[in-house]
Parts: structure tokens; C-alpha cells; sequence
């Protein structure tokens, strides 16, 4: 194995990584647009793909799951500093939590609201079993909206941190997640607090 192949990710994992990073963005936008939508039936009708788009990526992230459990991820390279080790496992942890928080949170909020989630139209989602509670439901979609909004700028920080170990650190960070360019470019530096 090459000292490449050592520290990337498996293709399955890069698929999984970049298929739910193209899912989340384009629901972050698809809810931004039902936001600003001219009309109500509109907006309807965009936050109707924005929660098919949310289960869908529910159901990526947990099958991503499942697989690095079953799977080996390649170590952090050696020249991170202890601070980018614990900012890099927080970070992938916070994602985890939102990936599977947020639409779960999405499911629930509707069904307290006595509505179900259509598929794309392929079949429907029902409502959870948990009575209906409008108060509750806007309170929970307050939240969901909230969480939204951290996943946006924990994007804006992954993507930050990707290219500074690219491009500063030159230590291939972004080739990690990517089936081309050299990983671990970097020599081993003294890993510092």
C-alpha cells in the first residue's frame, strides 16, 4: 500500500462524504428559497422537497455510519497540532449529531403538525406516532431552523480547514476525501499543544 493510499479515505467513504455535502448545501438552499418564496403554495411545495431531500440525507448518513463502523478511516496525518486533532473530531462529531438531529427534528416537528413527508412523490413518510401539538411543532421547527444554521457555518469551517491543509500546510488534506493528488505531502512536524 502506498503511502497515499495509507491516509485516504476508501471511495465508498468519499462517496458518502461528497454525496450528503452536495444533499446538505442543496437543502440549506432549497429551505432559504422556500423562505423567500413569491407565494405560500410555493413555498409549500419547495419545503415539500427540502423534507424528502432531509430523510433522504438521514438515511445516507446512517448507512455512512454503518460503514465506518465496519471500516478502518485513515489516521489524521502526523503534522496536526493537538488543537486541529481535537477542532477536526469535534467537528466530525457536531456533523454527525446534526445530520441525524436535523431531520429526525424535521420528522417530528411536522408530525406534531399532523402532516406527513412525501417522497418525491415515489411514497410517503408518515407521520410519528406522537399525537399533534402545533405549539410544539413550531417550537421544534424554531430549532430545526437553528441547527440549520450551524450547519452552515460548520460547512463554511470544514471547508476552511480543508483548504488550509491543502494549500498553507500543504499536506494534502483535501486529497484525503478525494480518489486523485498526493496525501500527507507534509513532512512530520512536532505535534504542539
Amino acid at each position: 500500500m502506498t503511502e497515499t493510499a495509507k491516509h485516504r479515505y476508501s471511495l465508498a467513504a468519499m462517496l458518502f462524504h461528497w454525496v450528503i455535502a452536495v444533499a446538505v448545501i442543496w437543502n440549506w438552499r432549497l429551505a432559504e428559497n422556500a423562505e423567500h418564496a413569491a407565494t405560500r403554495s410555493e413555498a409549500i411545495a419547495i419545503f415539500a422537497d427540502h423534507k424528502a431531500l432531509g430523510i433522504t440525507i438521514l438515511v445516507l448518513t446512517l448507512g455512512r455510519i454503518a460503514w465506518r463502523l465496519t471500516h478502518k478511516i485513515p489516521p489524521l496525518p502526523a503534522n496536526y497540532k493537538t488543537w486541529e486533532r481535537v477542532l477536526a473530531r469535534t467537528t466530525h462529531l457536531v456533523f454527525y449529531i446534526l445530520l441525524i438531529g436535523l431531520p429526525i427534528g424535521g420528522w417530528l416537528a411536522n408530525s406534531l403538525a399532523g402532516r406527513s413527508i412525501d417522497m418525491f412523490g415515489l411514497f410517503t413518510m408518515p407521520p410519528l406516532p406522537v399525537g399533534e401539538n402545533s405549539a410544539l411543532a413550531e417550537t421544534i421547527f424554531g430549532i430545526h431552523g437553528t441547527g440549520g444554521e450551524i450547519m452552515v457555518y460548520l460547512v463554511a469551517l470544514h471547508i476552511l480547514g480543508a483548504l488550509k491543509h491543502t494549500f498553507f500546510d500543504r499536506d494534502g488534506g483535501i486529497f484525503r476525501m478525494l480518489p486523485f493528488g498526493k496525501v500527507g505531502g507534509a513532512p512530520a512536524r512536532t505535534i504542539e499543544p
